[in-house]
């Protein structure tokens, strides 16, 4: 996918505001017609991810999925991951 300054590269050219160094600058137009073009991309983008989220659905479909939590021991205690706030003000 191409960056937001790739679909305005060739666009750009510079112009002098008085007293000031060159800057660059981009008709609306041109503007506008980038933001079309990023657009209709993002459009092709997401039709290709979509369909290839639903293959890999299609694949996995008929795998059994594994349990989310073997690996846990129900025995096991559960302690807290951060010190009390007791603690911490001492």
């Amino acid at each position: 996918m191409k960056s937001a300054a790739e679909y305005l590269e060739s666009h750009v050219f510079e112009a002098r505001r008085p007293r000031r160094e060159l800057q660059p600058v981009v008709a609306h137009s041109d503007a506008v017609a980038a933001i079309e073009q990023a657009l209709a991309d993002a459009e092709k983008y997401k039709y290709l991810l979509m369909r290839a989220l639903r293959r890999h659905a299609d694949d996995t479909a008929g795998v059994p999925a594994a349990p989310a939590a073997s690996f846990f021991n129900e025995a096991a205690p559960v302690l807290p991951l951060y010190p009390s706030q007791e603690r911490m003000a001492a």
